[in-house]
């Protein structure tokens, strides 16, 4: 018998979360009126219970491995981590390496989220644990492996997989939850793989791709939790389902965290094409300038000035931004690009495992770099300019990377269109810019602030704002 679900401490309640009007669907995804309403990953209320899920969503299929992958492709589904890689590439890398090493595979679940400007991943657990378990089950099937793991930092999430697995005897492969240390980069991939092994969460480098060896040496598949809950979807409805919502080039639907200065901060299930000033308007943005797309390695847009952005891989890109951690930092009137940045650096430098070169003495001289340049000295943008090339893809994990393009970022806004704002610093040593709004630290890993809301309209209510993901990590 199904255990009663029961509320998880620090998960939206169901009344945070309200469904997604036809209106929002013609203006932001042109879908028609009268398309199901959104509530494909964030329901309309908690399914906690496995008797819950199974009512809702009914139960996950036999897997053909081969047919799986032919769909995730012909979904386009991406990964939702940070990178955006073709998620049907990944599983026919681990596939073909479990089948030329004669090994099973191992399928690892990031649900970590070390960036703190991102919390889907915690109300997607919180709300629907038992869909990323599906979505486990289904991509260790694709790719026949026999061990599936769902890495979570301590709290509230690790809490909810574990009450979830607890409920279910239909496991295909062995499930275990892997509590991993709340540290930004403890969630890089090989990172992720080197704890299981040693115990040590940093990331282990660049050389051996974990789909060719990975945990304990095994070909090991290494998916973000929405992307596996779309996998688990698409399984049962098939992609012309899935294409049913979204863009054309890239249908489906996205969670999105909308944090910094809004009214209602809280997370959204949007469709992939959305209106980027629809999804802010959402979360109560009426006007809102300047917004940090991405996450913490992520880009600064002018969303004013930039038009109507579509949130999608090809539309985010045409402003220089991407996907990155599903997030969106929304700065107040008269926020300041450049404090922010220092800010991010330094927490980045702060935050480095410190094994090579760029991580250990790269990091922090850039941080250094623009928190000078924000106290006024002229010179430190030209070691900027000479330091960021020379840091860029030189670093044993992608971390300084994802520092490099935030600070290259600023400075392409600084020097352009923030320019007299630049100037300002440099004569006057300071702005008179609002108190910062981009969360640094780890007070919501494995769970969310109170007030937080989550819903596929962002129309509920939402108090504080914040979040726990990683443009460099995951």
């Amino acid at each position: 018998m199904t255990p009663a679900p029961q509320a998880v401490a620090g998960i939206p309640p169901a009344s945070s979360v309200s469904s997604l009007s036809s209106a929002w669907w013609q203006g932001s995804s042109g879908s028609s009126p009268g398309a199901e309403p959104l509530g494909r990953l964030l329901s309309d209320r908690p399914l906690l219970g496995w008797s819950d899920h199974r009512a809702r969503w009914g139960p996950l299929p036999a897997i053909d491995p081969a047919r799986l992958i032919r769909q995730v492709d012909a979904a386009g589904i991406r990964g939702r981590g940070g990178a955006g890689f073709p998620t049907a590439r990944k599983l026919a890398a681990v596939a073909a390496a479990a089948g030329r090493r004669r090994l099973p595979a191992v399928v690892l679940v990031n649900g970590c989220e070390g960036d703190p400007t991102s919390t889907k991943d915690a109300v997607l657990i919180g709300r629907s644990p038992h869909l990323v378990i599906d979505g486990a089950l289904a991509v260790a099937a694709a790719v026949r492996a026999d061990r599936a793991l769902l890495a979570v930092h301590p709290g509230p999430t690790a809490s909810a997989l574990a009450a979830a697995l607890a409920q279910r005897s239909d496991a295909s492969a062995v499930v275990d939850v892997v509590v991993v240390p709340p540290r930004y980069i403890a969630s890089e991939a090989t990172a992720l793989v080197r704890f299981l092994d040693t115990g040590d969460a940093r990331p282990a480098g660049r050389l051996t791709p974990v789909w060719e060896r990975g945990a304990g040496g095994r070909p090991t598949l290494v998916l973000n939790a929405e992307t596996v809950a779309e996998v688990a979807l698409l399984a049962r409805f098939g992609a012309d389902w899935f294409a049913a919502v979204g863009a054309q080039d890239e249908p489906g639907t996205a969670l999105v965290t909308v944090i910094g200065a809004v009214p209602r901060p809280g997370v959204l299930e949007v469709p992939i094409g959305a209106s980027v000033r629809a999804i802010l308007r959402a979360a109560g943005a009426a006007d809102p300038s300047w917004v940090l797309v991405g996450g913490l390695a992520g880009r600064w847009v002018d969303v004013r000035r930039a038009g109507d952005i579509v949130f999608s891989t090809a539309g985010l890109a045409g402003v220089g931004a991407a996907f990155g951690v599903g997030s969106l930092v929304v700065l107040p009137p008269g926020g300041c690009v450049l404090d922010e940045t220092a800010r991010i650096l330094r927490h980045h430098a702060d935050a480095g495992a410190r094994q090579c070169g760029p991580c250990m003495f790269g990091l922090p001289a850039i941080a250094a770099d623009v928190a000078a340049l924000a106290a006024g000295e002229r010179a430190a943008l030209d070691r900027l300019h000479r330091r960021l090339p020379m840091i860029d893809g030189r670093g044993a994990c992608g971390h300084p990377d994802g520092a490099v393009a935030l600070a290259a970022s600023a400075l392409r806004t600084l020097t352009g269109s923030e320019r007299e704002h630049l100037a300002l610093h440099l004569t006057a040593r300071r702005c008179s810019a609002p108190a910062p709004v981009v969360p640094l630290g780890g007070s919501f890993a494995g769970g969310l602030p109170a007030g937080f809301s989550a819903g596929s309209s962002g129309g509920s209510s939402g108090g504080a704002s914040g979040g726990s993901s990683g443009g460099g990590p995951r």
